[in-house]
């Protein structure tokens, strides 16, 4: 008789967005023809550049002939989109093709890496977070039990108002910590210096840091990293994930890299130090087939200078609506964060509310959606998280209803 990992089923049934789904649509059928305005899942709204589907057509055509036609590729993706990752992405950081590892997305990376690390690895997760962090560590077994909204093996670093939602250095010794910055959800980044304090914990403590920097191309101020690698002493600890989805709107495309450096190792049951550039090839050559060529020619071509403008045009598009998100959430009070050098407004629910009250609130009484926080995990609770990855003229009837 065959059986279960039964750390599945520990998992809480309702995922995030999925009961935001059910909500929303349970609300939609009962209440034909309301207009409903979706500010809760990142996804984007404008089409993908000029470039890149320029691109993809080209390299579709090219499947017509036998000369140019492509079957299997690499796993770890195409020399022609790692070198111009290396070249544009990380130029003079010290990065190099064989460290570039392209898959269909961040967030498959980001709950994939697990594979390669034990179960016993103690994990420290921001609180709030992304909820695949937490969700795939407890497929993993590395999350302990599920009791009172928290899994009782996982570091929890609160990050709340009393911090400016920045996460303190845990207390106990840990082995792995995700980090994503700018943050999804809070929309806060860290300084250099704030960067530096992690990478130097994990330096002397010999701790892995996971670094999500999907949305490192919305960055606006000075002094904010756009890769962990930019710290002395980071390529010897750290592992970092970007994606195209919201920069450059593949979010149904599907295109995104990781970085592992060859410098970056674990240890064995052995005692020795093996490096997890070779594990993590190893996974994906073994588990992944790899992007398709045509979508890579199309990340290919967001490096171009035409590719480059378009792409940064999508950008400060998103970040006007997140402006105007944020002024008219404080306009009414509201204490918020983000929006700045993230997509995302992260703001306090009025009178005390409860994230879900306020959820219910404001798709009920204003016809929007947003993200409850707590959703993201226990220190989200009393908060909510708005989304600009939408059409501006939406954005601004959106905000003349919470204003009015």
């Amino acid at each position: 008789m065959p059986y279960i990992n039964e750390n599945f089923i520990k998992i809480p049934a309702a995922y995030l967005f999925s009961e935001i789904t059910r909500r929303v649509s349970q609300y939609a059928s009962e209440n034909p023809g309301v207009d409903i305005i979706r500010m809760g899942i990142g996804d984007v709204t404008l089409p993908l550049p000029d470039v890149c589907v320029d691109a993809m057509i080209k390299a579709a055509d090219e499947q017509r002939e036998v000369e140019t036609f492509r079957g299997y590729g690499p796993e770890q993706g195409y020399d022609f989109l790692r070198k111009a990752i290396v070249e544009n992405d990380f130029a003079s950081l010290g990065i190099e093709p064989d460290e570039i590892f392209v898959s269909d997305g961040a967030k498959s990376d980001t709950g994939n890496i697990g594979d390669i690390f034990s179960g016993d690895n103690k994990v420290a997760i921001t609180d709030p977070s992304y909820p695949v962090y937490v969700d795939t560590n407890a497929m993993g077994g590395r999350a302990g039990e599920f009791v009172n909204g928290c899994w009782t093996d996982l570091v929890y670093l609160t990050c709340n108002e009393s911090s400016q939602f920045i996460p303190e250095l845990p207390a106990e010794k840990v082995d792995i910590v995700y980090l994503c910055y700018p943050n999804n959800p809070t929309g806060t980044t860290l300084t250099k210096d704030q960067l530096a304090a992690w990478v130097n914990y994990a330096l002397e403590n010999r701790a892995i840091i996971l670094f999500d920097a999907a949305y490192e191309a919305f960055i606006t101020e000075k002094d904010v990293p756009h890769s962990i690698y930019e710290i002395a002493g980071a390529k010897e600890v750290a592992i970092e994930f970007r994606s195209y989805s919201k920069t450059a709107g593949f979010t149904g495309t599907r295109c995104g890299y990781t970085v592992v450096p060859k410098s970056v190792r674990a240890s064995s049951e052995n005692g020795g130090r093996v490096s997890l550039n070779k594990l993590w090839l190893r996974r994906q050559t073994t588990k992944f087939n790899g992007v398709s060529y045509v979508v890579q020619r199309a990340a290919e071509a967001t490096y171009s200078p035409e590719g480059r403008k378009q792409v940064d045009e999508l950008i400060r598009y998103y970040m006007e609506n997140a402006r105007v998100i944020r002024e008219a959430l404080q306009a009414i009070g509201l204490s918020v964060v983000g929006g700045v050098n993230a997509p995302y407004v992260w703001a306090k629910t009025p009178d005390g509310m409860s994230s879900w009250d306020y959820f219910d609130f404001l798709l009920k009484k204003k016809h929007i959606v947003c993200t409850p926080g707590v959703g993201f995990g226990a220190s989200g609770e009393g908060f909510v998280r708005f989304s600009s990855f939408g059409d501006k003229d939406r954005i601004a009837e959106a905000v003349r209803r919470m204003v009015r």
